[in-house]
């Protein structure tokens, strides 16, 4: 370890976060781009809602325990931490579904217009959800944005909606968000933006940047747990006029008067479903509450300083083993990961996670490290790269073991 790497956890405002997350002993978990650590405080509050709750309160619970208004509870903690005012968030579903309402309602918002504009390297979740969409409704087009193609070649008289990811999922790569989202305006369309790879790391402004949709999953940087529920994100502007297909009773405006016909709520709740997932709401509940007391300037500004050093780090110890930098150059164009190439990644990978040093593979060449700020070390970089270096200088890579590939990369 580095002297500098030393005095910069020394000198780390968010180190004290570190504490509050349930960390294997002698791993550096560079994933938390797919899953996140597990906040301690998680244990407890499952406990409080299995025995006490569940338990012990049964169905009174949905009063009592405000389970019935947790995915507007939880919808504002969200919404504060990607810069959304109270009342225009909901944490509901999966990034998946929340991303099939955002795109309906755009559609509606839009007669007369029938193109959805999605970038062709999104991923791929993404744009099976276009896809399918567009397959289904009559005279809807999905076009697609080139890799590096201007965000202006793609905008016409006929665009109703813009689908981007504010962080590359392969490449880390951060999108300007408040010129794009006003060139989508200026072209009469309306802008739906992915958070999944930037809520929690990068500060996002959706009220100040006009956003009309966002969505954005809760299990990777905000540490919601596996399978955690969505956020969906919708302009108040937009609340009265805007329709979802997926007409769940939670939606209702009146649910409990049991009506037959449909009558949307006004406001945010319209955009929720059927009955939500109680006990992976309440995990997510002190993973969301961590963030009350953060300054996301500072993790900015940490993970910018992270992803810089692991690319000195590794740059330096690695060089001439067949690495290829794919994530941006410029730590102000990165979110909070780093992408490397080798036409050997996969097996790489799985030597590294061997020696306690997890990352993750994307195909058909891409090792991508995941720096979350809130509990990981400056050492860690400079320890992550050490065994990177030993991983390539010895070959252990070739090991058999390593080669293969299970059903999760």
């Amino acid at each position: 370890m580095t002297a500098s790497a030393e005095q910069l956890d020394r000198d780390d405002p968010l180190a004290a976060m570190r504490d509050l997350f349930a960390l294997p002993e002698g791993v550096v978990y560079l994933d938390g781009n797919s899953l996140g650590a597990m906040p301690k405080a998680v244990a407890a509050e499952m406990r409080v809602a299995v025995d006490e709750e569940w338990a012990g309160d049964l169905i009174g619970a949905w009063t009592k325990d405000g389970w019935w208004l947790l995915p507007e509870t939880l919808g504002d903690l969200a919404g504060a931490i990607v810069g959304a005012a109270p009342g225009q968030t909901v944490v509901s579903d999966g990034t998946s579904i929340n991303l099939h309402k955002a795109l309906s309602a755009a559609l509606d918002a839009r007669p007369g217009r029938h193109v959805i504009v999605a970038e062709a390297a999104g991923f791929p979740a993404d744009l099976y959800i276009a896809e399918a969409l567009s397959a289904a409704r009559a005279g809807v087009e999905l076009r697609y944005l080139a890799e590096g193609e201007p965000l202006a070649t793609a905008l016409s008289t006929d665009v109703a909606v813009v689908l981007l990811s504010h962080v590359d999922y392969r490449t880390g790569a951060l999108r300007d968000m408040a010129p794009e989202t006003a060139a989508v305006h200026d072209a009469g369309a309306l802008m739906v933006w992915d958070l999944c790879h930037s809520a929690g790391v990068v500060p996002v402004a959706l009220d100040d940047c006009a956003v009309d949709f966002a969505v954005g999953c809760t299990y990777k940087y905000l540490n919601g747990g596996p399978g955690a529920p969505a956020f969906i994100y919708v302009a108040a502007r937009l609340h009265a006029a805007a329709r979802q297909p997926l007409a769940g009773w939670w939606a209702h405006a009146a649910p409990f008067d049991f009506e037959r016909g449909f009558r949307a709520d006004r406001g945010i709740r319209k955009f929720l479903c059927g009955t939500q997932p109680v006990l992976s709401l309440r995990a997510l509940k002190p993973a969301l509450e961590l963030y009350v007391a953060v300054d996301l300037a500072a993790v900015r500004e940490k993970s910018m300083a992270l992803t810089q050093l692991f690319i000195d780090q590794v740059e330096a110890r690695c060089a001439g083993h067949g690495l290829e930098l794919l994530s941006p150059r410029s730590a102000e164009r990165r979110g909070s990961q780093v992408a490397f190439t080798h036409p050997h990644g996969f097996a790489i990978a799985r030597a590294l996670i061997a020696r306690g040093v997890v990352g993750d593979f994307r195909a058909p060449d891409v090792m991508r490290f995941g720096m979350a700020p809130l509990y990981l070390r400056y050492r860690d970089m400079v320890d992550a790269a050490a065994a990177l270096e030993e991983v390539l200088v010895t070959e252990a890579w070739r090991a058999p073991e390593f080669q293969k590939r299970g059903a999760v990369t």
